[in-house]
């Protein structure tokens, strides 16, 4: 229309925009359309809509949604043309009489919005984006066109821009003193062209530069890298926040973030256990706990989770007592943290850092994750208990997934269907014996292999029936601390210099491998193949070797064998996991962008 700023806005979008005749008909449209180029997505925006920038690059540019529509404007990707061209004939050539073939919408549908709506009525989910303050209409007429604009310059699209590149909710530290400024750090990258990829390298490198400080066991050292450690944090923000102001969302970036928060934390507890080796102590086998609890502590989010993702019925008073709480604002921030989450976390592991001591940094980080955790699984396992849900088997497959058995403990469950005993009560008894012998046997005990053996059993037993009971999700969390604790046992019982650091290599290798297994599975890509698990041995593979090799090795030679175990299971777990994530990202994956955090 004159004056309008839509061509100008849509070639700010990236847009390469054309216009189609005044009267074009279906055919003439769907000739034009056939003749963009085929891998892109293209857009259909009527000459009438006034609005915001922004309202058009939330519903134009968000690589999220195949198919994305707001008033006067729809796009599709070019997964979703094929849709959209089906639809043309129905939602263009019907004049609001229903007769003839003229492009002649009805003044209160433009042609955009017709054919959003023709898709969802052919069974396309049309994303719809919230737009809150922001302007997006279709006017008629001057006066119509007139007030729009006077809407439009009433609100401020880009203050609406950064509050929106914000994560709607988030933990008290990070609401309040990180994202207040961290925001406008995110604007100054996308100014400059910086992608959220490189931001979240930039913090993971932050983050072991701060872990190389914390190594080097002088008093400037460690402040330096508790300082470090709020700056990456800091980036880690930005970079979800680029993500949000810049509509750029990826499958490779959501696992990029995802998996150097885990890199980050796990190398800083290493860093501060060689400072603390430095000045004469010993606080590897803290270091370890605090990794096993942490990534126990997220098995239990990611199980639950995946096990009620798709549940029917899926309520509980429990679930209804926590929503009411949350109408309650100071109750809102105190149980967010509670939880510690990684806001929190960090904020309390950079302060210790600076001022205290490696040791005293891990045992309140021990005791306050330890606290969390109980917090939160005891309410998950009320709101189970409590809870009538009918659960799905994909919600199963997603649990046998997560359970990580190998070839073992699979070929115990194919015997028969089933045992007397509940699945989480197998796999909590089959783990706490390997744990509990382990820990009260001498190092080289051979009824630490019986018991090993025993637990391989309970493992394919308590997988023998599908997960769907209502606490079937403690059984991959029950798995992850039987594996991971077994071996930060021995290797303490060992007592020798480098078993508990080739125990911690172990564990970060084979957390990254169930870490990546989650986020396969929260993408929509499946869990990793089969043959990788069988290479790797299985959770309960893992255990069986780990207890024999303490059983028929050396002290010594015990933590050669964890040294070359770790070697190997990190080789084969990184090579498969940067080649899959990395051919996702070349096919054009979907992609998606993680907007909560576990605790």
């Amino acid at each position: 229309m004159p004056g309008s700023p839509l061509e100008g806005d849509l070639r700010s979008l990236g847009f390469d925009v054309r216009t189609a005749p005044d009267a074009a008909s279906p055919e003439e449209l769907a000739a034009l359309l056939r003749d963009l180029p085929a891998g892109e997505r293209v857009a259909v925006v009527d000459t009438r809509f006034v609005g915001h920038v922004h309202a058009l690059r939330l519903g134009l540019t968000d690589p999220r949604f195949p198919v994305s529509a707001v008033p006067g404007a729809m796009t599709a990707q070019a997964g979703a043309r094929g849709e959209l061209m089906s639809v043309l004939r129905t939602a263009v050539g019907a004049t609001p009489d229903g007769g003839g073939t003229g492009l002649t919408p009805a003044p209160e549908q433009a042609v955009p919005d017709r054919l959003a709506a023709a898709l969802e009525a052919g069974g396309v989910d049309v994303h719809r984006p919230e737009l809150g303050t922001l302007v997006a209409v279709v006017a008629d007429d001057p006066e119509a066109r007139n007030t729009a604009r006077q809407a439009v310059a009433a609100v401020d699209d880009e203050a609406v821009r950064l509050r929106g590149a914000v994560k709607a909710r988030d933990g008290f530290f990070t609401t309040y003193c990180i994202s207040p400024y961290s925001r406008y750090l995110a604007r100054w990258c996308a100014r400059r062209g910086f992608t959220p990829n490189q931001v979240t390298t930039a913090s993971l490198l932050t983050a072991l530069i701060a872990a190389g400080c914390a190594a080097t066991g002088t008093r400037g050292g460690f402040i330096a890298a508790g300082l470090l450690l709020l700056f990456s944090f800091v980036l880690d923000c930005t970079d979800g926040q680029l993500a949000r102001y810049s509509l750029q969302y990826s499958t490779l970036g959501a696992w990029l973030d995802a998996t150097f928060d885990r890199a980050k934390e796990y190398a800083y507890y290493a860093g501060l256990a060689l400072g603390a080796a430095r000045g004469g102590d010993d606080v590897w086998a803290l270091a370890l706990g605090a990794m096993v609890l942490q990534t126990c502590r997220h098995v239990v989010d990611f199980s639950f989770n995946e096990a009620n993702h798709d549940a029917t019925a899926n309520t509980s008073p429990t679930a209804a007592l926590s929503d009411k709480l949350d109408s309650v604002g100071w109750t809102v921030w105190v149980r967010r943290m509670i939880v510690l989450p990684i806001g929190e976390r960090w904020a309390l592991i950079a302060v210790l850092t600076a001022v205290t001591t490696p040791r005293v940094t891990l045992v309140v980080l021990l005791v306050g994750c330890s606290l969390a955790a109980c917090y939160t699984t005891a309410g998950r396992v009320l709101r189970s208990l409590t809870r009538k849900a009918t659960r799905t088997d994909r919600a199963a497959r997603a649990l046998a997934d997560l359970a990580d058995n190998g070839t073992l403990a699979s070929s115990f469950a194919a015997l028969r269907r089933g045992g007397p005993l509940p699945a989480p009560v197998l796999a909590f008894l089959g783990g706490a014996a390997v744990v509990a012998v382990a820990a009260c046997t001498s190092y080289g005990s051979p009824w630490v292999v019986v018991a090993a053996v025993i637990y391989v059993i309970t493992s394919g037993l308590a997988l023998a029936r599908p997960l769907k009971g209502a606490l079937d999700w403690l059984v991959p969390p029950f798995f992850r601390v039987a594996e991971y604790g077994t071996v930060l046992v021995l290797a303490a019982k060992a007592d020798v210099n480098g078993a508990l650091p080739a125990a911690f290599g172990l564990v970060a290798a084979v957390a990254y491998h169930h870490y990546d297994t989650v986020y396969r599975i929260k993408g929509g890509t499946g869990a990793p193949p089969r043959w990788l698990v069988r290479a790797i041995g299985g959770q309960e593979g893992r255990t069986l070797v780990v207890a024999l090799a303490a059983a028929v090795l050396h002290d010594t030679d015990f933590t050669v064998a964890l040294t070359a175990l770790a070697v190997a299971v990190a080789l084969v777990v990184l090579v498969e996991s940067i080649r899959f994530w990395v051919t996702a990202h070349k096919r054009g994956a979907p992609a998606v962008h993680d907007e909560g955090e576990p605790a």
